[in-house]
């Protein structure tokens, strides 16, 4: 029983695929839709409010400063995932058609995402200041970086940049963060106090993102796009593609002497690939082409690792829960 009671999924994990199949069933869409999503916005907005009035700021320089882990997660970022997208294309025969195989390689170029690295972070009890700095900073610079990879590798024409998605960042982000830090002296004991309405406000904000991509996803037919055998092939692939980015952003960390809160950062910041700033720069990209198959690959991938590492976190954090027991 003892065994049974460990392969059970946690109570986050299973409202996760409850959120999912809610989404597949009755889709957010329309004008519910766009209130849907400022009303996440809003959300993800209070989650980087609280986290600035809660960290102090010695933290907060000292992640800035961290330059080695931010090296260690960009090269996952723009090197490893690159490489893997490659060695991918490099499959004879490929198991998927140019259309899906181009989508893998564009979704390999893409920046990490914010949101969801950050609230991972936070709920395994990893380094939360410089997984804001590290997510944040990869976003920004994915805005240049991604299509120019994209040109070297798919031999892209044109090109072009989202200011729209800069603005986002900085209004999601990184000034609801600054303003909770200017208020630290006030808010600072307050919120320290109520870690459970910081966690409560994480795992929100991550069900809240996990039913409006999907919905979205459902609404512009993800179900109708591939063959049942093609959409398990992707799946597949994206679940392996996953895979090694968790296996060698972990092994990574500990083999550069990482901290346990730095190597959490490292594992979350560099396995994800942003949704959000991923279809824009598709539309951009490969404008006139069939950017639905092309953008399929990243709509399975941006699920898969919501739900990977939903999971993954959870392990974290029991895992540190109970090493404090012991230790008390």
């Amino acid at each position: 029983m003892k065994f049974l009671s460990r392969l059970r999924p946690d109570n986050f994990t299973l409202t996760l695929i409850a959120t999912v199949l809610l989404a597949t069933v009755i889709p957010v869409r329309g004008a519910a839709a766009a209130a849907f999503g400022v009303a996440t916005q809003v959300a993800i907005a209070l989650l980087f409010f609280l986290h600035g009035a809660r960290l102090p700021r010695e933290a907060v320089f000292r992640g800035m400063a961290h330059w080695r882990l931010h090296v260690t997660i960009f090269s996952a970022t723009y090197l490893l995932f690159p490489l893997l997208g490659l060695a991918a294309g490099l499959l004879a025969p490929s198991p998927l058609s140019p259309s899906l195989a181009m989508g893998v390689l564009f979704l390999c170029c893409l920046p990490s995402t914010v949101q969801s690295s950050i609230a991972f972070t936070s709920i395994a009890g990893g380094n939360v200041p410089a997984a804001i700095c590290s997510a944040s900073a990869s976003n920004l610079i994915g805005v240049f970086l991604t299509p120019l990879l994209v040109g070297l590798l798919m031999h892209s024409q044109g090109g072009g940049l989202s200011l729209d998605s800069v603005r986002s960042i900085v209004l999601q982000i990184l000034v609801p963060f600054a303003i909770g830090q200017l208020l630290h002296p006030v808010l600072g004991g307050w919120a320290v106090r109520r870690r459970k309405l910081l966690g409560l406000v994480d795992r929100g904000s991550i069900l809240m993102v996990v039913y409006g991509a999907f919905s979205e996803a459902v609404v512009h037919g993800l179900w109708h796009q591939l063959s049942p055998a093609g959409l398990s092939t992707m799946v597949a692939v994206d679940m392996v593609l996953l895979g090694l980015a968790l296996g060698i952003t972990s092994w990574a960390g500990r083999r550069l002497g990482f901290s346990r809160e730095d190597r959490i950062t490292i594992v979350f910041c560099g396995s994800k690939k942003s949704l959000a700033s991923g279809v824009p720069i598709a539309n951009i990209l490969f404008a006139g082409q069939a950017v639905g198959m092309i953008v399929l690959p990243l709509m399975l991938f941006h699920q898969i690792q919501l739900m990977a590492c939903a999971v993954l976190a959870r392990r974290y954090a029991g895992a540190a829960e109970r090493a404090e027991a012991m230790s008390n």
